[in-house]
């Protein structure tokens, strides 16, 4: 069964149609790149999949699961979608980070937020509280952070701070794990830091979603890599076959000018 599942969605901005009936699927542990140019409605998708977006049509399940159906009012309720929103995890193109947080506070807050909702969490507040930060430093010390936990955002490298936004991400569990052109912000050394950390991400058969403007990094880490252009998917599959043998003449012009 696939983990997600994408089906006709639509979405519209002012009288602008963003997304025009996007479907596709993955399975458990594969990589998908997102690549085009900007505009075409990559990000629109990931919003949408997170539900920071309302598609205006379609359908989102994950391992079966209908997480929304905008034919189906309920699927829209607020508190429903939090709910939702936790089968995805959303690493932002500029960190998001909150700066009166060090890195590991960072990491931590979502975790102690959704704690705090738990029956017992008054009775057990110390000992929930202990297991949240062990699980954080485990997670900032896989991103290589291990000197860096008690830093604030200002105190950190534009790489640090998204390897802290993925420990960040990656605290919460999320069936799919989703990047926003995570390395647009940085300069080229440090973007090479964040590529390395997805990399591992990747070998470890942790489900993500990419959008990115790397192409060769598109084409070696992902199972499968989509070309979206004015809202639609114009090609996707295996990353060396579309990369070597574009078939549509949009995806041609587009790889052409980003040679890899």
């Amino acid at each position: 069964m696939a983990i997600l599942e994408v089906r006709h969605l639509q979405k519209t901005f002012d009288h602008t149609q963003v997304l025009r009936d996007i479907s596709f699927s993955m399975e458990k542990g594969s990589t998908l790149s997102l690549i085009g140019s900007s505009g075409s409605g990559k990000t629109t998708l990931l919003r949408c999949l997170n539900f920071l977006e309302t598609p205006d049509e379609g359908q989102i399940l994950v391992s079966g699961e209908v997480l929304f159906d905008a034919s189906v009012p309920a699927t829209r309720k607020e508190q429903e979608i939090r709910k939702k929103r936790l089968h995805f995890g959303l690493v932002f193109q500029s960190f998001n980070l909150f700066p009166q947080y060090t890195a590991l506070e960072n990491v931590m807050l979502a975790r102690e937020l959704l704690a705090r909702e738990q029956p017992d969490y008054k009775q057990r507040k110390k000992q929930i509280r202990e297991q949240i930060e062990a699980e954080g430093v485990q997670l900032l010390e896989q991103m290589g952070l291990r000197d860096r936990m008690g830093n604030y955002p200002h105190q950190l490298s534009g790489g640090q701070c998204q390897r802290v936004a993925i420990a960040r991400a990656l605290a919460l569990k999320p069936d799919i794990l989703c990047f926003d052109e995570p390395t647009s912000a940085l300069d080229p050394e440090l973007t090479g830091e964040v590529l390395k950390v997805i990399r591992e991400l990747a070998e470890r058969d942790t489900t993500m979603i990419i959008v990115t403007h790397e192409m060769a990094f598109a084409r070696d880490v992902a199972d499968t890599v989509i070309f979206m252009d004015d809202g639609r998917i114009c090609e996707q599959g295996d990353p060396k076959e579309v990369f070597a043998n574009p078939k549509e003449e949009r995806t041609r012009q587009f790889l052409a000018s980003h040679r890899t």
